[in-house]
């Protein structure tokens, strides 16, 4: 069984090798771990794996070979927890959703806070608490076109404000594309340059020389030819963004094989006074902004990737942050990117016919300019186009 397993985790891509598997065999055979699936998953990735980046591709491969293997020793499976949870939420009628008050971001956060004082015991299908499957602000699994999501899973999209601990995977950058044709538009930004020592042939000048020199060798060396272009792509993660991992995946392999001298940030989002590189560590390894700001010269090529898709309190308000109290608004920062760096774009995965029904939309594009394209090849070959000017 394990063999099989052993070829699945190779079809995957993930660098496992003979040894590391017959030192999983060897645990195996010494009862190192009791009989359990989960106790398994956590051995396997310790012995198999030696690199935390795989660790998303050792999920997928994993789940995909144990599919259903808990059902094979459950006799009386339970009701899916997810059944119930659909049972208790509320369908409304666009009219009822208009209906419902509007708070207000400060005015939510003050009734927010005397809630949490006042309320002592769980609530569901109410108006007023913090509680489930209502038209409260406040809660999960109900409906409220403007309102704070505690625990659970987003469904509606139209929460100002998220409290919960949120754990967001990085983005593959081996992952091969589906077409490579998204490879040829960002070709479109490249421009090489010779640079650094003389310590490649240049055999048309080598020809010429040893012509000239009546026949004798007269080897000439010339710098190797490098891509001169500077990259910094910000990227968002999380969130709505769990809808374009496949396509922001192939956007950001082409590009970490197109640019050479490419940089790249996480954010959640918009941008605000820091931003990450590995999201597994986000809150213990941040990269203030400031200090990115001032870091690369003002030639760099600046790339937003985002679906621009929150609350505009997200953007425009002080504290508006679905994860923690911001001091400045996310229009600041952004605008302190777009001035730092004169040529940018914003790549955004959702489909370009729905951006008109996106308040945050329209707002991510007034501040940049409309310098907004879709991840299509067209939008590509236009935003790459813009930045070559």
């Amino acid at each position: 069984m394990l063999i099989d397993f052993f070829f699945t985790l190779k079809d995957a891509k993930i660098p496992v090798s003979i040894k590391e598997f017959l030192i999983l065999l060897e645990a195996m055979q010494k009862n190192v771990i009791s009989p359990s699936l989960d106790d398994f998953y956590f051995l396997s990735r310790t012995t198999l794996v030696k690199d935390e980046a795989h660790y998303d591709k050792f999920d997928k491969a994993f789940g995909l070979y144990f599919k259903g293997i808990d059902a094979i020793f459950e006799k009386h499976p339970d009701i899916p927890l997810e059944w119930l949870k659909k049972r208790m939420e509320r369908d409304l009628t666009p009219e009822q959703i208009a209906a419902i008050e509007k708070f207000g971001y400060d005015k939510l956060m003050d009734r927010l806070k005397e809630l949490l004082k006042e309320q002592k015991e769980r609530h569901e299908g109410g108006n007023k608490w913090i509680g489930t499957g209502g038209t409260s602000p406040f809660g999960n699994g109900g409906q409220n076109p403007e309102g704070i999501r505690i625990g659970g899973e987003g469904g509606n999209r139209t929460a100002v404000k998220v409290w919960e601990a949120r754990a967001y995977r990085d983005y593959d950058d081996e992952r091969e594309l589906g077409t490579r044709n998204i490879k040829v538009a960002l070709r479109r930004l490249r421009k090489f340059a010779r640079e650094g020592a003389e310590d490649e042939l240049a055999l048309d000048d080598t020809i010429r020389a040893t012509a000239n020199n009546a026949g004798y060798l007269d080897i000439k060396m010339q710098p190797e030819r490098k891509n001169n272009i500077k990259v910094l792509m910000l990227l968002d993660v999380g969130g709505t963004m769990d809808d374009h991992i496949a396509r922001t995946e192939e956007l950001f392999s082409a590009s970490k094989t197109e640019f050479k001298n490419m940089e790249f940030f996480y954010f959640h989002n918009c941008v605000y006074d820091y931003l990450w590189k590995n999201n597994r560590r986000r809150h213990a390894e941040r990269f203030p902004t400031w200090d990115i700001l001032r870091k690369y010269t003002p030639d760099t090529k600046l790339i937003f990737v985002g679906d621009a898709t929150m609350s505009p309190y997200e953007i425009l308000q002080p504290g508006g942050s679905v994860e923690y109290n911001n001091e400045e608004a996310g229009a600041e920062w952004l605008q302190r990117f777009t001035s730092t760096f004169p040529k940018f774009i914003w790549l955004n995965p959702e489909p370009e016919g729905l951006w008109q029904y996106r308040q945050s939309i329209s707002i991510v594009r007034q501040l940049m300019n409309n310098r907004m394209f879709p991840v299509t090849i067209e939008g590509l070959e236009r935003g790459m186009r813009l930045l070559s000017k």
